[in-house]
């Protein structure tokens, strides 16, 4: 296997398009023209990572499954990092701010914070910051800090 690192790019159903690529912007996320058109928006993540928000319809043509309702039911949580708690906080109240819903109570453990919100189709995102020594310390450190 290769060792260099992959990209991901997340494909997600979204009811209303304009709406939805509103709110992402209102968290900071950028869209790439190129791969957006009246039934999808690329959503920047990071160099590495990009969502696809995809009309229903548009999303169906990549399915022989049923959609979810990210309302009814959970497909998948999404996790975006942050460099700090203070930005942990600036984005999910963003999100909570231009529509958004809570997903669950805050997260700290003091050495990882997070929070976490509903996006206009019902999809959970979560933000997290983790402090740099537990990232270099790996689990065993995090397990004490816990």
């Amino acid at each position: 296997m290769s060792t260099k690192p992959r990209m991901i790019f997340v494909n997600l159903p979204v009811q209303d398009l304009p709406a939805t690529k509103e709110f992402f912007a209102k968290l900071g996320f950028g869209f790439d023209a190129r791969f957006s058109d009246e039934h999808a928006a690329a959503m920047t993540v990071s160099d590495q990572a990009s969502v696809m928000l995809l009309t229903r319809e548009r999303f169906a043509d990549f399915t022989k499954k049923p959609i979810a309702d990210a309302r009814e039911t959970t497909e998948a949580i999404f996790a975006v990092s942050a460099e700090s708690r203070e930005e942990v906080d600036q984005l999910a109240d963003a999100a909570l701010a231009a529509g958004g819903a809570p997903a669950n109570d805050p997260q700290d453990y003091g050495f990882m914070y997070g929070r976490s919100f509903q996006d206009l189709d019902g999809h959970l995102w979560e933000v997290m910051w983790m402090s740099q020594e537990a990232i270099e310390g790996g689990p065993a450190d995090m397990a004490d800090a816990a």
